[in-house]
């Protein structure tokens, strides 16, 4: 498979230089690209590479049996393999799969006291046990989370270089419109992208070949690989309720009201329950949570209920893999992201402005004449954002902006198949711009009422 160009490869780059740099962990969801990744970074910039893959060679658990000293671990890793080679400051080692033993984790501290050799760690579903972790590695570690592919880095896989972001985020700093032949050819990528979602072997496939042929067996992989994840990892009775939330993403997304049920689940089914299993496809990266808003303004954090929430697939790629067949026939065959109510739309916003670092929020008063689909913020400003997926009013944006209730909002966006514009305080940017939202809010001057 080729390798696509990823971000975390600039990352990886800068952690290299930095003299004071510490061991990195590195989490993310399975087959997001890390191990590939790393894998390329260390052929790159160092001499000698040592990876220890903790699930495919579980005999490497016994080289903390002497403790943790770095000598000692060197030591055993010699002895269970003599061809493995140590060069002071010309060496990285590369523990694979450490969910599978995290215990390595305590020897962060050492490995980086000692400073002769650069440590990375990674792991799928790390997020399952990172507070024991946590605790065990405070001040000594590093750490990045890898997703799949961003709608910039599908691009850079196209061919695209940062040409193309400039010029979006000129048009966007000056409310200038595309013209139709860049608004038909990046829509037509982004519809691409919305179904393919950004997992790199599904994105390679396409890339090779030009076409469709194949991903879609990918992507059903990939799912059967967290299904199977669910049941090698989940505790007990959890493992069937873990699936069963899971397997009613895409169905609740389905509904006018996407908040997610768990009384919708299975019968009898109470948060109590299904709490902590949410919690678990949150921590292994498979499923993000978009909370609401207790009320719109700032700050964000703090000012949410947290048993009420949207759930999102992290990549909706996989999310339109899970579809039915018949709305997946009318998606590929149409390219009509407008099927499930929107979902795919909203599913697409939300994995963009996670990968972006933004937490998701919503908001929908109690009466429900007041609905926003995301918020995010500037400085000073809490800006609502809407996701439109057909043609129609703004009316809970207007009422938003409008409205002395909320004096956290002086303005707002909306998102959809449109041309950039700007009118009444609501800047209309086209769906393929979003993967810029936050580096363009950054330079934004404050718009006033």
């Amino acid at each position: 498979m080729i390798y696509l160009k990823r971000k975390i490869d600039g990352y990886l780059e800068s952690w290299f230089f930095d003299k004071e740099k510490k061991p990195l962990i590195i989490k993310g969801a399975r087959q997001t690209g890390k191990t590939r990744s790393i894998r390329r970074f260390a052929n790159s910039y160092y001499e000698k590479n040592v990876e220890i893959n903790f699930v495919e060679k579980p005999q490497f658990k016994t080289i903390l049996e002497n403790g943790y000293a770095t000598e000692d671990i060197i030591k055993n890793i010699t002895r269970i393999d003599p061809q493995l080679m140590f060069v002071p400051r010309k060496t990285l080692i590369f523990f694979d799969e450490i969910q599978a033993y995290p215990d390595i984790v305590t020897s962060l501290k050492f490995f980086s006291e000692d400073g002769r050799f650069d440590i990375i760690c990674s792991g799928s579903l790390l997020g399952i046990n990172y507070k024991q972790i946590e605790s065990i590695s405070v001040g000594y570690k590093t750490d990045y989370e890898m997703y799949s592919l961003d709608f910039e880095e599908f691009l850079w896989a196209k061919g695209y270089d940062d040409t193309l972001k400039y010029d979006l985020l000129e048009h966007m700093a000056d409310d200038k419109p595309f013209n139709d032949s860049t608004m038909k050819t990046l829509t037509n990528l982004f519809t691409d992208y919305a179904i393919l979602g950004g997992m790199p072997e599904v994105v390679a496939r396409y890339y090779e070949t030009n076409t469709f042929t194949g991903t879609h067996e990918l992507q059903k992989q990939i799912i059967s690989a967290y299904r199977e994840d669910i049941r090698k990892y989940a505790d007990g009775a959890d493992q069937t309720r873990i699936t069963r939330v899971f397997d009613a993403v895409p169905v609740q997304l389905s509904k006018e009201n996407k908040k997610f049920q768990i009384s919708k689940v299975a019968s009898g089914a109470r948060f109590h329950d299904y709490g902590g299993c949410i919690d678990w496809l949150q921590d292994a990266g498979i499923v993000k949570k978009c909370y609401c808003l207790n009320f719109p303004e700032l700050p964000l954090k703090g000012n949410y209920d947290d048993t009420k929430f949207k759930l999102y697939m992290s990549d909706t790629g996989l999310l339109t893999a899970m579809l039915d067949e018949e709305s997946q026939e009318n998606l590929r065959a149409n390219k009509n992201l407008g099927i499930y109510k929107g979902a795919i739309y909203e599913s697409i916003v939300g994995e963009a402005f996670y990968k972006q670092g933004y937490g998701l929020f919503y908001y929908k008063r109690e009466d429900g004449t007041l609905e926003e689909d995301f918020f995010i913020r500037d400085t000073e400003n809490l800006i609502p954002v809407e996701v439109k997926a057909r043609k129609g009013t703004s009316q809970s944006l207007r009422s938003l902006i409008n409205s002395e209730k909320y004096s956290d909002i002086r303005w707002g966006i909306k998102l959809s198949m449109n041309n950039i514009g700007f009118e009444n305080n609501i800047m209309t940017i086209p769906y393929f711009c979003t993967f810029l939202m936050k580096e363009w809010i950054k330079d934004k001057q404050i718009i006033s009422r």
